[in-house]
């Protein structure tokens, strides 16, 4: 299903798109070494039921995971990308952390994800954690009102490309409205002017990730956590955007 929504819906969008980013920014501020990744759950769950918003990850089971996730948060850590599950493991100096957030706040949706190091960081981390920020403002950039899905998906292609990572077509971003994931699929890789045309009151969540030397990803026995099979590091940056009349409206940067 594709979802457009209304000039109420949208309002209530950026709403949701503030908490999540604020959120996100606020647990930044709290890692640090030792800080364990179920004390990050915990203070997610509490940020979210303070808000009066729910979980989109608590009762979320799709067929590529071991369901429910039963957790408020995704937790990647080193070689872990994508849908880490919440353990038992304090962050050592270095650690690549990536954190992944969805909630719901009043009928709408909102979705993102952060990267970073906890206390010193490798250059090699700090410049793949760049080259999916980068990507990911390549791709809000091309996401104009009447361009194609394959816009979006070339412009993050590109960037990650030229930096020299291998790009997975098996996840990537999605539309999202009144729930998580809907479609458009938005691969981090397409060809331009191909697929979906964009049209205000669309929400797309676009999110670029990388692994250092290889595309492909092996499952962890939990059944959620995914990693880059040579046990590379690993890197990805997300955010929910809206379709206006005239560009692109990112909606989950923090408040200010």
């Amino acid at each position: 299903m594709i979802e457009i929504l209304n000039i109420n819906k949208l309002a209530r969008a950026r709403e949701t798109g503030r908490l999540v980013g604020t959120i996100l920014q606020t647990l930044k501020a709290r890692c640090a070494v030792g800080t364990n990744l179920l004390e990050i759950d915990q203070w997610t769950k509490e940020m979210i039921l303070r808000a009066g918003a729910t979980s989109c990850y608590i009762d979320y089971a799709p067929s590529f995971g071991r369901g429910p996730f039963g957790h408020y948060i995704c937790t990647a850590v080193n070689d872990a990308v994508l849908h880490g599950l919440p353990h038992d493991y304090r962050l050592t100096d270095g650690d690549l952390l990536t954190l992944d957030l969805a909630v719901v706040r009043d009928g709408v949706a909102a979705d993102a994800a952060i990267s970073f190091i906890v206390g010193n960081a490798r250059d090699e981390d700090v410049t793949m954690i760049a080259a999916t920020e980068r990507a990911l403002a390549a791709g809000i950039r091309a996401a104009a009102p009447g361009a194609h899905i394959g816009d979006i998906s070339h412009a993050i292609e590109r960037v990650l490309s030229e930096a020299g990572y291998a790009i997975n077509r098996e996840f990537g971003g999605h539309g999202i409205g009144s729930t998580m994931h809907q479609d458009p699929h938005v691969a981090n890789a397409g060809r331009p002017g191909r697929g979906y045309r964009l049209r205000p009151g669309l929400l797309l969540a676009l999110e670029p990730w990388v692994m250092a030397d290889t595309d492909e990803l092996v499952t962890d026995p939990d059944g959620w956590t995914l990693r880059s099979a040579t046990g590379s590091r690993t890197a990805h940056s997300e955010h929910t955007i809206a379709i206006t009349e005239t560009s692109a409206e990112i909606l989950t940067l923090p408040a200010t």
